[in-house]
């Protein structure tokens, strides 16, 4: 991951700050091993001097677990004094942000050594190295999120999430209607507000669709030829999501399990690669005669259950699945098959794809992408074959699989020799720790529902 010319960055931010003299503030913004975005805010007459030196942020942003604490085991904290590294913009990043009062722009960044070379525990850097060797063999991914959200209101009960109340009719919604469009009137200005937002950002949102459980919505981006960009707009978008709605005195929740009776938040990316001319090696009439697509699919198949502590980062992420809720609990694929975890859209040949269905929409996307990207060239380069296509409900025909919880996955992960080969030992050992951190402070709580089981009864 090289550091731009300067000259180049230079001429960004002249033509921004030319083309919006009211701009007051600029949001310096980095994503950590949770997807949280973190950074700095600076004045307008600063961001010159941002890209032509960067910013020194502390290694340590990537040792922080979702609380925002340091996780010293990671190294990455007091072991190495709590040292900076260099932050570069990440090139075409630039633009407004559509809710604020006073006119402001943001940046996304990425970390670097003070030598220019990626820091090797930044997600988007994890992501690079598994990009690197699709390179290698003249492939050029395409992708595209669907990311899917709950509207909540601003106001808990005690401590848990409710519906907001509908702007249109007063009332809170209990339809678990999914695609119902009346359901989109409902709160259609914020959704509205949303994809303006997105468009005037440069996030390619082309469609609002309504989820099965209440107030819960899908938007889906548009694929691009970058996979790093494909994340970029992901991070971005629920950044917007979260703030516009906010302006719209509501709040939201991307956790992947809010609700205990209801559908989770899932983050389903779709990839086809692209060959050196262009053409989609995934391309065919009938896709499970397609070589290059079967042995794909073989490799992620092989991959996902040390890829589950990416797609399912937390505790709660595990909550969501299970078959009433569309949630793949084994390694299985299909052509146009909604129960599997590899769905293959069949509408075009020139369309073949691949839709990844398992991660939950608190992973961080960087990370999903490099564990997908990582099975999919393990796959490619070893022709591993996947078995036949499951059709019908692939629920009664296999056993669930994959690991069920954190600390199961977080083994697989650790365990798993393949992963280590694309993804940074280094960084797994980092993420390991942090997770770990996380599911040990888990563990030593006390729920409610165990005072209302063991305080008089044992």
């Amino acid at each position: 991951m090289s550091v731009p010319p300067r000259a180049v960055q230079l001429n960004e931010a002249n033509d921004f700050l030319k083309k919006h003299p009211d701009v007051q503030f600029v949001d310096l913004l980095i994503a950590d091993m949770n997807g949280v975005v973190r950074g700095k805010r600076i004045d307008r007459a600063s961001l010159h001097k941002v890209y032509q030196r960067g910013i020194n942020l502390p290694a340590s942003l990537f040792a922080l677990d979702i609380n925002g604490s340091t996780v010293e085991s990671t190294g990455l904290g007091l072991d190495i004094g709590d040292s900076d590294r260099v932050c570069y913009p990440i090139p075409n990043t630039l633009c407004n942000e559509p809710w604020q009062k006073r006119p402001t722009a943001q940046l996304l960044m990425t970390m670097h050594e003070m030598e220019g070379e990626a820091f090797f525990a930044d997600p988007r850097a994890v992501l690079q190295q598994v990009i690197n060797k699709f390179d290698a063999l003249g492939l050029t991914i395409c992708a595209a999120f669907e990311l899917e959200f709950y509207l909540i209101d601003q106001a808990n009960v005690n401590g848990r999430p409710q519906p907001p109340m509908s702007p249109l009719s007063g009332k809170r919604p209990q339809s678990t209607q999914v695609y119902m469009i009346d359901d989109l009137d409902e709160y259609a200005e914020c959704l509205q507000d949303i994809l303006e937002g997105a468009q005037e950002q440069g996030i390619p949102a082309d469609a609002v669709v309504k989820e099965s459980a209440p107030a819960q919505f899908e938007i889906n981006l548009h694929h691009v030829a970058d996979p790093l960009k494909a994340c970029d707009y992901a991070l971005l978008l629920k950044r917007l999501v979260k703030n516009i709605a906010y302006d719209h005195e509501m709040d939201t929740t991307f956790m992947a399990k809010p609700y205990p009776n209801q559908a989770g938040n899932g983050l389903h990316v779709h990839i086809s690669i692209l060959d050196k001319d262009g053409t989609n090696i995934f391309k065919s009439e009938d896709p499970a005669t397609n070589d290059a697509l079967r042995h794909a699919i073989g490799g992620i198949i092989e991959t996902m259950p040390a890829s589950m502590a990416f797609l399912c980062p937390n505790v709660n992420s595990y909550r969501r699945f299970g078959e009433k809720f569309f949630v793949p609990t084994s390694p299985t694929w299909g052509i146009d098959n909604r129960t599997v975890a590899l769905r293959v859209p069949n509408d075009t040949a020139d369309a073949v794809r691949i839709e990844h269905r398992v991660a939950g929409a608190d992973a961080n996307p960087y990370l999903v992408m490099a564990s997908v990207l990582a099975g999919i060239h393990h796959g490619l380069t070893n022709q591993i074959e996947p078995g036949a296509p499951l059709e019908g409900n692939a629920y009664e025909q296999t056993e669930a699989s994959l690991p069920n919880n954190l600390r199961d996955a977080l083994r697989e992960l650790d365990d798993n020799e393949v992963m280590g080969r694309y993804i940074d030992p280094k960084y797994i050992d980092v993420f390991v720790a942090c997770k770990e951190s996380e599911l040990a402070e888990f563990e030593y709580s006390i729920s409610d529902l165990e005072y209302n089981w063991y305080l008089h009864t044992v």
